[in-house]
Order: structure tokens, then C-alpha cells, then sequence
């Protein structure tokens, strides 16, 4: 007969190797500026991406183990098209995109050997700066509904204190940007742009929001040089 093992030991034991794992990485910061909501993240790979587009409005982030968050991604991506083709395109949404999330990451977290490595967090820009949603998806499932602004990946717990003295309403994105970079760095580091991976979802009536911004903008935006 095998070893028996408690669950709550298990279930112990199963959170800790994941966010042992999740720590390891660098961290992403996600905020509501004036005109949209932009994700910060700290990145030194050129084409492995934390930061992408998931559908019109939707932008997907995720820290971690890569290749875990990646299939998160296309599943996301597939899962949008799918029911935009079938319905429409407004009944695409960060809130049913995130349950769907959830209920995949928190079936592999119960019932799988090893636990996904992985934070997600899925934003969606709306009409409105009321409208925005983010939602942070945990490794075990569990959602979180940020409303202003999130701090995913590695010391994210510091990361979240800074980010609350220092974030306020009314932000530009220009500003945005340089407190992310802030925040993200603390107060014993610089990090340089080429380090940097930055995008936004852009507010307005044009259909499709993502836009990833190039190495010499993010350069200018947070008055650094490589």
C-alpha cells in the first residue's frame, strides 16, 4: 500500500513547491493609467514573452515557469476565438477568460502530480477607466479582482507595498511606466531598458487595444540608456 499523506500536507506541500518556483522569476507589474491599463515586466529575453494579447481588449501576463504560462496563453487565445466566432466578439470577456483559468489551473494544482509554476494575470481595457478589469489568477486557482493595479511574480509582496504608496489616479502612461520600473527595482537596483518588456492596452474605439511598445520607447519613457 503506499505512504499515507495527509491533505492538508499535501495540499501544504504542493503550495510551497509552486510559489518556490514562482519566486525564483522576475516579477510584472500591471497598472491603470489615464488612457488604458500598461504591464511592466522585467524581461531580458528579445522573443520569450511574459506580456501578450489575448483578444481585442484582453492582454494576458504571466510569471513563472515559461513553458507552463505559454499554454496558458494559447488556450486562452483559442478559447476567445472560439467563442467570438460562435457568439460575438463583446461576449469576449477578462471575467469568463479568468474563471476558465481557474478552473484549469485549480483541477492541475488538486489532482495532478506536480503543480503549474505559474501567476497569470488577464486584463481588459474598457470604454471607461470604471470599466477596466484585471483579474490575478493564482497557481492553485484562486482569483484575485485588482482594481487599480498588481504585482505578480517574484517578491511580490514588497513590490505590492511600494506599488500602493506610490500609485495614484490620474497617472499618464509616461508616468505609469517610470513608477512600474520603480517599483519593480526597489530602492538598491536600476534596471536598464533592454531588461524591460512593456506593453499596453490602449483605451478607445478602435477594435483591436494591444500594443507592445519597441526598446528605444521604453528607453525614452523611463529616461534610461542602455
Amino acid at each position: 500500500m503506499p505512504f499515507y499523506v495527509a491533505p492538508e500536507q499535501m495540499m501544504k506541500d504542493r503550495a510551497d513547491y509552486a510559489r518556490k518556483g514562482i519566486a525564483r522569476g522576475r516579477a510584472l507589474v500591471a497598472m491603470r493609467y489615464t488612457d488604458g491599463i500598461v504591464m511592466v515586466a522585467e524581461n531580458a529575453s528579445e522573443t520569450l514573452r511574459k506580456v501578450s494579447e489575448i483578444y481585442d481588449r484582453i492582454g494576458f501576463a504571466g510569471v513563472g515557469k515559461y513553458n507552463e504560462f505559454d499554454q496558458l496563453r494559447v488556450a486562452g487565445i483559442r478559447s476567445a476565438d472560439l467563442k467570438g466566432f460562435q457568439y460575438s466578439r463583446d461576449d469576449v470577456d477578462a471575467r469568463s477568460l479568468a474563471n476558465s483559468y481557474a478552473q484549469m489551473l485549480g483541477n492541475i494544482f488538486t489532482h495532478e502530480t506536480k503543480p503549474m509554476e505559474v501567476e497569470i494575470l488577464v486584463a481588459e481595457v474598457g470604454h471607461s477607466g470604471a470599466t477596466d478589469q484585471m483579474f490575478h489568477v493564482l497557481y492553485d486557482g484562486t482569483v484575485v479582482d485588482e482594481r487599480d493595479c498588481a504585482a505578480i511574480g517574484g517578491d511580490a509582496e514588497s513590490i505590492r507595498t511600494r506599488l500602493d504608496e506610490q500609485w495614484s489616479d490620474g497617472f499618464d502612461l509616461a508616468t505609469a511606466i517610470r513608477t512600474s520600473v520603480a517599483v519593480i527595482a526597489g530602492d538598491d537596483r536600476q534596471i536598464s531598458a533592454s531588461d524591460l518588456e512593456v506593453a499596453k492596452l490602449s483605451r478607445g474605439d478602435h477594435r483591436r487595444c494591444f500594443h507592445r511598445l519597441a526598446p528605444a520607447e521604453i528607453a525614452e519613457f523611463v529616461d534610461l540608456t542602455e
